[in-house]
């Protein structure tokens, strides 16, 4: 019997493992499949699906088979199996493309990871959050598992240190001033004076990123660019071929969103990185 079309039988919400909070309506419950079939790597039977959510089989079978009529999700007829549909894809690359920064930047960002080696992202800032818009795996063994729609933390992160230092609003107030550490405080200061962020350990344990700010016509900070890669690829403190490497890109992308090049973050980045680096020499 082909279990593909038929209807299983209802099964009782409460012998169903609870992974997943109960979903608050059909829509909240449908946009939560999705989700889950978008972040994984393979397409999963009903009865995979099913263990992540707290409702019945059947109620997740008749989900699915309206995302299935819709176009926003696929079943492989020889397995049965469910995957994200076609649909979802286009309206995916639609909305990413609205930001300009991913259009501006996915050349700079293919030849910046090519120039370094190392995997390159670009992050806007998404309700309060900087959120990874696009990612171009590196050169190296190393591959990340960050996907675009991926959430950093403000004072956790490279792309979150450089919100911090170059940019404003409520979110950006409010966690500044929860910033009670005054190690923060003076790393926000120092980013400010340099250009550019790292975060060593931060995210992940062994792994660096260098990033950068990207401003627009208005000389706003509307995204940020960095490398990412192993502690022993992007040091602490980064050499100055990645610094330039991520600053200059971060620039040309600023250029190509109608910036002047008249910002002091820029036209100075290498000189401050070289009187630093001075400093540091003569107080050994």
């Amino acid at each position: 019997m082909d279990n593909r079309a038929s209807q299983p039988s209802d099964v009782p919400s409460e012998q169903l493992p609870a992974r997943r909070s109960p979903a608050t309506g059909t829509v909240d419950l449908a946009l939560q499949i999705l989700e889950h079939l978008a972040h994984r790597s393979q397409s999963a039977s009903l009865g995979a699906i099913t263990k992540e959510f707290w409702v019945s089989k059947a109620t997740i079978y008749r989900h699915l088979q309206a995302l299935v009529q819709q176009g926003f999700v696929h079943q492989d007829e020889a397995t049965g199996n469910y995957e994200v549909g076609i649909k979802l894809v286009v309206l995916g690359e639609a909305a990413r493309g609205r930001f300009d920064i991913v259009r501006a930047g996915r050349d700079e960002l293919i030849a910046l990871r090519d120039k370094t080696q190392q995997a390159a992202t670009v992050c806007g800032m998404v309700q309060g959050s900087p959120v990874v818009l696009d990612l171009i795996q590196g050169h190296t063994v190393i591959e990340f598992g960050t996907r675009p729609g991926t959430r950093l933390v403000l004072d956790e992160s490279a792309h979150g240190k450089v919100w911090l230092a170059f940019s404003s609003g409520a979110p950006i107030e409010r966690a500044l001033a929860r910033a009670r550490d005054g190690n923060l405080v003076q790393e926000i200061a120092k980013v400010r004076r340099r250009g550019w962020a790292t975060a060593p350990n931060e995210v992940i344990d062994g792994v660096n990123a260098l990033a950068a700010p990207v401003f627009d016509h208005a000389a706003r900070m509307i995204g940020s660019i960095a490398i990412v890669g192993a502690t022993q690829f992007i040091p602490p403190e980064p050499g100055r071929a990645q610094v330039e490497a991520v600053v200059g890109a971060a620039r040309r992308i600023s250029r190509a969103l109608g910036w002047k090049d008249n910002n002091s973050v820029f036209r100075r980045s290498g000189d401050r990185f070289a009187a630093e680096n001075a400093s540091n020499e003569t107080n050994r």
